[in-house]
């Protein structure tokens, strides 16, 4: 038996070639898991004089990461929360945010702050089908 072993780099391109080669490939994501969010993950919530400084925009950035959606909408999300925290007065620190959540929140690892986090791994990119939005809608209404 003959085992090849890829570079890291060359196994995440395979793996990318595989979700864009085969887009329609269902992905069952079950049932939408009530929100939580663990404010801004591995990174402090703020400073040592304002310890919740920016805790707001890493709370808007979990809900859209358990919200999930494509990879442009995942994009959009990044790219806010470096804007928002840029907005309380900290710019270098939102890029090393930014740096942090488009390495860390990628949806194919299982953990728990990963891209699509509200449903069962793995969800992968792809817009929400019209029964996860209604599901959304009645978790975010308090209508289950």
């Amino acid at each position: 038996m003959v085992v090849v072993k890829l570079p890291t780099s060359h196994l995440i391109k395979y793996i990318a070639f595989l979700l864009l080669a085969f887009p329609s490939i269902p992905a069952i994501s079950g049932e939408l898991k009530p929100f939580k969010s663990d404010g801004c993950s591995a990174f402090p919530d703020g400073t040592m004089a304002q310890n919740e400084l920016w805790l707001g925009c890493c709370t808007l950035h979990d809900y859209k990461y358990w919200l999930g959606g494509t990879y442009a909408d995942r994009l959009r999300a990044d790219k806010d929360l470096q804007q928002c925290v840029s907005k309380v007065g900290e710019p270098e620190i939102a890029l090393l945010m930014l740096a942090g959540v488009r390495v860390g929140g990628t949806p194919l690892l299982p953990t728990q702050f990963r891209w699509g986090y509200g449903w069962d791994y793995p969800r992968f990119y792809r817009p929400l089908t019209a029964s996860e939005v209604e599901q959304v809608k009645n978790i975010t209404t308090g209508q289950e």
